[in-house]
């Protein structure tokens, strides 16, 4: 069946109404949530296979991801779906005024390599339970994975209601070429801007989860060894290749020398002395990232790390020191387990740096003055983030996670996510028992003006 049939079968599908029931709704992602526990074992082989990911990795940040955000959506589905009474004006007297949340109909949801099963699937329960039909369509870099959520799915859903479409950019092309009802990309700032280009000639909504170079600011304040043990885990989880990872590191100069010892201390902590020896430790998805991050590396600003290993596509967790704005590490997102380190003197100069810079998906900040804390988060514009940890927000269905600007537009995870899938629609029942005649021409100005002033004040 090429892609077109696809998208044709799944509006037709859509249009009987069968997706629209709550029970429906449910039943479907109880089929998704046994799926997925049946195939944990496949999940986190194909992981391994794709990203050298372990088994306790694949659980934390995919698999037990994906069964909270379905467990959310089992549990919330039926109050997000009800109407939602509001004010109604005095003018509009009588009547009662509701909002409906709608789904949108066909869907098409496209999800990166670096989390691929947690960026398919959650995403899909939103728009499950949103009560939408969905084509999905999963990385081709990470192929054992892709294989896994096409079996799963084709197991639990027929096409016309969810579809798995494979390959690589000649599948993404023609998916771009349909009319969807709602897009929802994961994925690079360049490839979302051609999404959004597409989406445009359609008119199509379109929710974009993009990257940016997210920095880590650590002040004079801060507690150095938890800070730094924070930021190793956040840093190098899935080899740098997150997201939402610290991009960079700005220090307060004072500290920046005691801070560099302090991760130094906390990689051997958590890695051991030769990380690309440790089991646990993943590796670069593919040889054009892993050449691309070995051009990042300066050895003349390495402090710690550095090593490679051609063989198996992996690069220690690596501190650059001694950094500035002009080196070929500060001119793009990062997405590798390379960590720069930059200095400030006065606080201020952070506010003046990052307005200069495109707003990005995530900021942390390590601090113990709540002051600071509380106006750094007012003033600072990013998407979401953390104050004394890093990578955590996204972890949690009970607040939406999305960019703004430049790393994104839209949110989803619990809440957000089904909104995020659904149109709400304003509604007024008018009732016919009586009809207030001021607003019918000819207008009585005698009789009615004083009252108009009064009901629209």
């Amino acid at each position: 069946m090429n892609i077109h049939e696809i998208v044709e079968n799944q509006r037709r599908f859509f249009h009987t109404g069968a997706t629209l029931p709550v029970p429906f709704r449910l039943q479907m992602l109880r089929k998704l949530r046994d799926a997925v526990d049946r195939y944990e074992a496949q999940i986190s082989e194909a992981l391994a296979a794709d990203l050298g990911k372990s088994s306790y990795e694949s659980f934390m940040c995919e698999t037990g991801l994906v069964r909270g955000e379905i467990s959310y959506m089992l549990r919330h589905t039926g109050r997000l779906a009800r109407e939602r009474t509001v004010h109604t004006p005095l003018a509009q007297f009588a009547a009662r005024s509701f909002q409906q949340p709608s789904p949108y109909g066909t869907t098409l949801i496209m999800s990166p390599w670096n989390y691929p099963l947690l960026l398919t699937l959650d995403p899909l329960a939103d728009a499950i339970a949103a009560g939408n039909t969905a084509v999905v369509k999963p990385s081709a870099y990470a192929p054992a994975t892709s294989a896994v959520i096409a079996k799963l799915l084709g197991e639990c859903f027929p096409q016309e209601y969810v579809a798995v479409v494979t390959g690589g950019r000649q599948e993404n092309a023609a998916l771009l070429e349909e009319k969807f009802d709602l897009v929802f990309f994961t994925g690079s700032q360049a490839v979302g801007r051609e999404v959004l280009r597409h989406t445009a000639e359609h008119l199509t909504p379109a929710v974009l989860e993009l990257g940016g170079k997210s920095p880590c600011i650590v002040d004079e304040t801060a507690k150095l060894p938890l800070a730094a043990r924070r930021i190793v885990f956040g840093k190098y989880l899935n080899c740098g290749q997150t997201c939402v990872a610290p991009d960079y590191v700005l220090c307060h100069s004072s500290v920046k020398d005691r801070l560099v010892e302090a991760l130094r201390a906390e990689i051997r902590r958590q890695y051991g002395e030769n990380p690309l020896q440790n089991p646990d430790y993943g590796r670069i998805v593919n040889e054009k990232h892993f050449q691309r991050l070995l051009g990042l590396l300066d050895p003349a600003k390495t402090a710690i790390g550095g090593q490679s290993s051609p063989g198996t596509l992996q690069i220690a967790p690596t501190v650059l020191d001694r950094i500035t704005d002009s080196d070929p590490v500060m001119q793009e997102e990062i997405f590798g387990p390379i960590l720069p380190v930059l200095t400030f003197d006065r606080f201020e100069e952070i506010y003046e740096d990052l307005d200069g810079r495109p707003k990005p998906l995530a900021l942390y900040l390590f601090s113990e003055n709540r002051p600071r804390v509380r106006e750094a988060m007012s003033r600072l514009r990013f998407g979401g983030g953390c104050v004394n940890d890093v990578v955590i927000h996204l972890a949690t269905s009970a607040m939406g996670f999305g960019g703004v600007g430049e790393s994104g537009m839209g949110a989803y995870h619990g809440k957000e996510g089904f909104e995020a899938f659904s149109h709400r629609k304003s509604i007024v029942d008018k009732k016919t028992w009586m009809d207030l005649p001021m607003r019918y021409q000819p207008y009585q100005r005698a009789l009615y003006e004083k009252l108009l002033h009064f009901f629209l004040r």
